[in-house]
C-alpha cells in the first residue's frame, strides 16, 4: 500500500513539475525591424534587449526585414511578432487599400513612436535643387516591402512627376542607396526614417561628396488630400547632416510599434509598460527613442486602433487619447 501512495505521489509530483515547466517555458518572440542601415532596426535591437533583461520568460530578437510592408505582413501573419512601421501603409494594411487590397490586416497599435522624416537626398554634383529637377534621372524609392517605396510614389505623383514615365527607377533600401551614389549609379534616392540615419551620415561624410537634401514640404497637402490626414509638415535640422547648409523643409508621418490582435492583453499591457519604464536605458541604444512620450499617445496618431493592452496602460496613466 504504502508503494502505491509513493508511486501515486511520484506521478502526482511528475506532472506538477512538468506542469510548472510548460508555464515557465520562455516565449520568443520576433521584432520585426528594417535594413541595417536605417533606424529600425537598432531601435529593434535595443528593444529584443530591454524586453529580454527585464520582461519574466519572453525572449526577443531583432529581425531584418524589408520594412514596413513585410513587417505588416509578418505580424499579420499570427506569429509572435512585434512591428516597426509607418502608418501611411499601416492604415491601408488594416482598410485593405493599396498594396493590401483584399488582404486586411488584423493589426493592433501598442506605441506611436517618433515622426518618420522623408529624406529626398542628392549630391550638389547632380545639379538636381528641387522635385522637379528630378525628371529624368535615376533615383531609388527604397525597397520592396518597404513604406519608404510607398510614400516616396505618393510624394512623386503631388509633385507631378509619374513613378514610370518620368524617372528611371531603382528598388534600393537606404544603404545600397548610398552606395549607388557614390559609385554615381543613381542620381538621387528617397529615404524614411528618424534621425540621424547611419546610412545617410556615411554620405555626408563622404569626402569626395557634398549632400544636398531637397524641400518637398510644398507637397504634403496634396497627398493628404488624396489619402487622408497623415502626413505633416516638418524639417530635418542643417545640424543632422553634415553639409547640409540650410534645414531642410519635408514630409513626415508618424511611426508606431505594432502587433496581431490576437496577442494577449497582459502581453501587449507588459511591453507598453517596460518600453515606458526603460526608456532611459533605450534612448542610451538611439536618440529617437527620446521622442516616444505618453503625450503622443493619440488616436488620430496611430491611424489604427489600439490593442486593448495598451489601452489598459494609458488608462492607468490618465493618458487621453483623443
Amino acid at each position: 500500500m504504502q508503494s502505491m501512495i509513493s508511486k501515486k505521489l511520484s506521478c502526482l509530483l511528475l506532472s506538477v513539475l512538468s506542469l510548472f515547466a510548460i508555464c515557465t517555458q520562455a516565449q520568443n518572440i520576433s521584432i520585426a525591424t528594417g535594413g541595417t542601415g536605417g533606424v529600425y532596426y537598432p531601435m529593434g535591437g535595443g528593444l529584443a534587449a530591454v524586453l529580454s533583461k527585464y520582461v519574466p520568460n519572453m525572449q526577443a530578437t531583432a529581425e531584418v526585414t524589408g520594412g514596413t510592408v513585410d513587417n505588416i505582413n509578418l505580424v499579420g501573419s499570427g506569429k509572435p511578432y512585434l512591428g516597426f512601421g509607418m502608418t501611411d501603409a499601416a492604415q491601408d494594411a488594416y482598410t485593405a487599400k493599396e498594396k493590401f487590397v483584399n488582404k486586411k490586416q488584423d493589426i493592433r497599435a501598442l506605441l506611436v513612436l517618433y515622426p518618420n522624416r522623408m529624406h529626398v537626398a542628392t549630391v550638389e554634383s547632380t545639379g538636381i535643387k528641387t522635385m522637379a529637377d528630378l525628371k529624368g534621372k535615376h533615383i531609388s524609392t527604397g525597397s520592396p516591402g518597404s513604406a519608404t517605396e510607398v510614400m516616396a510614389f505618393r510624394l512623386l505623383e503631388a509633385a507631378g512627376l509619374d513613378k514610370d514615365k518620368d524617372v528611371k527607377r531603382e528598388r534600393l533600401g537606404v544603404a545600397e542607396s548610398v552606395n549607388a551614389i557614390k559609385d554615381r549609379k543613381i542620381d538621387a534616392f528617397f529615404w524614411v526614417g528618424g534621425l540621424p540615419t547611419a546610412a545617410v551620415t556615411d554620405l555626408a561624410n563622404s569626402p569626395s561628396m557634398k549632400i544636398k537634401m531637397i524641400d518637398h514640404d510644398a507637397n504634403v497637402v496634396a497627398m493628404n488630400n488624396k489619402f487622408g490626414a497623415i502626413y505633416f509638415k516638418d524639417t530635418i535640422p542643417k545640424t543632422t547632416y553634415s553639409g547640409m547648409q540650410t534645414d531642410n523643409q519635408i514630409a513626415s508621418v508618424a511611426n508606431i510599434l505594432f502587433v496581431h490582435s490576437s496577442m494577449s492583453e497582459n502581453d501587449a499591457y507588459t511591453i507598453v509598460k517596460t518600453v515606458f519604464d526603460k526608456l532611459p536605458e533605450l534612448i542610451t541604444v538611439h536618440g529617437e527613442y527620446k521622442n516616444i512620450k505618453l503625450s503622443e499617445q493619440k488616436s488620430s496618431a496611430a491611424v489604427i486602433p489600439f490593442h486593448p493592452g495598451a489601452l489598459k496602460y494609458f488608462k492607468e496613466k490618465g493618458v487621453k487619447l483623443n
